[in-house]
Formats: C-alpha cells, sequence, structure tokens
C-alpha cells in the first residue's frame, strides 16, 4: 500500500498505532483492497519521494469499513455521487507492525523482481494498492529482515 511520506508515512502510522486507509478513488485499487482479509500483511510503500520504496510492514484489522470522506463535502475525498444507502467507497483498518532497518528502493525491487512478482516495478504505475503474491512477499520479507 503506498502512501506519500509527508501526507501520511510510516511515521504517522506509529504514533497512530493503527489507521483507516480512507480516500481510495481508483476502483481497481478499492476492489484489490476489497480482496484482503483481517490478519492479511501488507507493505507500506512511501512513493512520490526520493528514493521510494518499501518501509514497513502493516496487519490489516478490518475490512469493508465504508468510508466516510466520501459522504463529506468538505473533505478532499467527496464523492456526491455516492449516497448513504449505496456507498461506492469502502476502506481497511490498518495497524502498525513495525518499520524494516533499511528501505528497499524501487530501483533495488527493479533489480530483484519483474511486473509478475511484483506490480509496483511496472513503469507508470500509479496504484495506491497492489497484490504482492505470497511467494514474493515470503522472499521481500525475508531480504527485508526484522522489523525495528
Amino acid at each position: 500500500m503506498k502512501s506519500e511520506p509527508d501526507v501520511y508515512g510510516i511515521d504517522h502510522l506509529r504514533r497512530e498505532g493503527n489507521t483507516l486507509w480512507d480516500g481510495i478513488r481508483n476502483y481497481q485499487a478499492r476492489n484489490f483492497m476489497r480482496t484482503m482479509t483481517i490478519g492479511d500483511q501488507a507493505f507500506f510503500y512511501h512513493s512520490n519521494c526520493k528514493p521510494p520504496g518499501i518501509v514497513g510492514l502493516m496487519e490489516v484489522t478490518d475490512v469493508g469499513v465504508v468510508d466516510p470522506t466520501q459522504f463529506d463535502p468538505d473533505a478532499k475525498y467527496y464523492d456526491p455521487k455516492s449516497t448513504q444507502d449505496k456507498p461506492r467507497w469502502d476502506c481497511a483498518r490498518l495497524q502498525y507492525r513495525g518499520v524494516f532497518a533499511e528501505m528497499l528502493s524501487l530501483e533495488q525491487l527493479r533489480e530483484l523482481y519483474d511486473v509478475e512478482q511484483l506490480a509496483v516495478v511496472r513503469r507508470g504505475n500509479r496504484l495506491s494498492i497492489l497484490p504482492v503474491p505470497d511467494s514474493t512477499a515470503k522472499d521481500l520479507l525475508k531480504r527485508l529482515g526484522p522489523l525495528q
């Protein structure tokens, strides 16, 4: 799951302990989030920074939560076509699990994995939520080492 560190980074999550991963307004990213189950782990990826890369780990603690920002006309992610009866957007709650001692940068990820193994290495990819195959996740966890 990607976020810009100056908007909401791993340090924000560490301080808060958990967060509602709201504001997703891309149907494909939303649908990927809908495949999550409680207990799943998610890599925290810092994007739109130099260098971008995997910095930490989160755990899914709740799924299918209606995204409250879609109903708030003052919110950045307000959706006037979404109604309380038929909400378009939902989100997940995630809990901080830890940071890795070293970031695994996008450049390093591109050297280690192809697009089928890790979709984030696809050039031009803009989705904030992407699935990671189990075999790739296990390999990433070995390479990243223990959480701090």
